[in-house]
Formats: C-alpha cells, sequence, structure tokens
C-alpha cells in the first residue's frame, strides 16, 4: 500500500512486496509474461530474472529490441494511453517480476516525489539507450553491433556492475538483436573466440578487450 502523505515511503519494499494494485509472478524459463496486441493495464517490474521483449512484423519477422534485468520496468505505455501491447515480454530465465496496476502507479508517481525522480531517470536512461541502439543500426556493420550488444550484456560500463559471464541467450535471439543472420552471429561468435576476445567453457565469459571492435574504425 502507498502510505499517506507525510508517512515515510520505502520505494524498495513498494518494488518488492506484493500489496493493493501490485501481484508478483514467478516466471518458468520461456514463460510468456504478455503478448503483442493484448490489452494494456498494468507496468511490469524485473525482480529477478531476465526478460526479453520482441516485435513480430506483419510480415512474420521477429525483432528483439531489448534484454531486460533485475531493476527493469517495461509495459509503461499503458500510462501514456496505450491501450494495446505493442511487443511481446517473454521470460528467458527463471524470474520473478512485479505487476503494477496503472492506476496504482500513476498514484505512487503523482504523491511520492522520490519514487516518480527514481522512474524518470530510469525512463530518460533507456531513451538515451534506444537513440544509441538507433545510430548503430543506422551506421555500424553488423559485427560491431553484435560486439556492442554483448558489451551491454556484461553491463560494461556501469559501477559495481559489470560482469564478465553473458547470460544464456540463443544466438537466434542474438540475430534478432543485431539484424542479421544466425549464420553471421555464429561467424562472428567464432572470430570473436579465435581472436581472445570471447571464452566458451560452458559459459560465455566476454573479455574486456572486446570493446576495440565497437570502437574501431
Amino acid at each position: 500500500m502507498v502510505p499517506p502523505k507525510g508517512v515515510l515511503f520505502d520505494r524498495k519494499n513498494f518494488l518488492a512486496e506484493v500489496g493493493p494494485g501490485r501481484t508478483i509472478t514467478h516466471c518458468r524459463k520461456k514463460e510468456t509474461v504478455y503478448l503483442q496486441g493484448d490489452p494494456c493495464h498494468a507496468i511490469f517490474y524485473v525482480q529477478k530474472g531476465k526478460v526479453k521483449l520482441t516485435v513480430v512484423s506483419r510480415q512474420g519477422k521477429v525483432a528483439t529490441v531489448a534484454i531486460l534485468a533485475a531493476g527493469d520496468f517495461f509495459g509503461e505505455g499503458c500510462l501514456a494511453g496505450q491501450t494495446m501491447r505493442m511487443e511481446t515480454a517473454t521470460a528467458i530465465t527463471e524470474s520473478f517480476i512485479l505487476r503494477i496496476e496503472k492506476r496504482a502507479m500513476i498514484r505512487v508517481l503523482q504523491e511520492q516525489h522520490s519514487f516518480s525522480e527514481l522512474f524518470v531517470a530510469y525512463l530518460l536512461s533507456r531513451n538515451i539507450r534506444y537513440q544509441e541502439d538507433l545510430v548503430d543500426q543506422l551506421f555500424n556493420s553488423s559485427e560491431k553491433r553484435l560486439a556492442r550488444i554483448l558489451m551491454l550484456l556484461t553491463h560494461f560500463g556501469k559501477q559495481g556492475k559489470s560482469e564478465a559471464v553473458v547470460p544464456k541467450i540463443s544466438q537466434e535471439t542474438l540475430a534478432q538483436m543485431v539484424g542479421t543472420t544466425r549464420e553471421r552471429v555464429s561467424f562472428f561468435m567464432n572470430r570473436f573466440r579465435k581472436l581472445g576476445l570471447i571464452d566458451y567453457n560452458g559459459q560465455l565469459r566476454v573479455h574486456s578487450s572486446l570493446i576495440n571492435v565497437v570502437l574501431h574504425d
């Protein structure tokens, strides 16, 4: 429950616990959170796990537009009047996801400034990421785009979040994110491995030297 004005609001508890307008769902790997075209009445928050957002064109072409992790929001289009989901959300690992009804989210944004500041900062940060993704698609090669995505999946450059191990993700999904074929992704991944930029040993490990592929002209 959102506390009355004047009562200390704990945004961590708000995003961690069930309450009026808030439920937590345990999603299995590959379980669908919602489908493209579903009614849009709530916003979601990843408590644990990873979720991918995909879009299918009228011609049946699939594009992966985002890979989300703990601390990420998604489905916020309902707050701007969106009535149908524009993408499909699917858990790619076992995940715990908080569902916040539109009314509950609007109320906390209006009444709790610390939370609204957090949410706005998140949206601005993600908007910058989407702009960078667009520039990447327009001007960079498939190889550069793949290298950048691998670096992003390890949270490279984010203080306290950098990881060497990439979450389990199929080459097909990587191809959808890059905008190329699975065969090209496989070719580039083998090239990165031979150059010592990544390692396969049960898990995919990315070395920081992979950034040179992204920066190389």
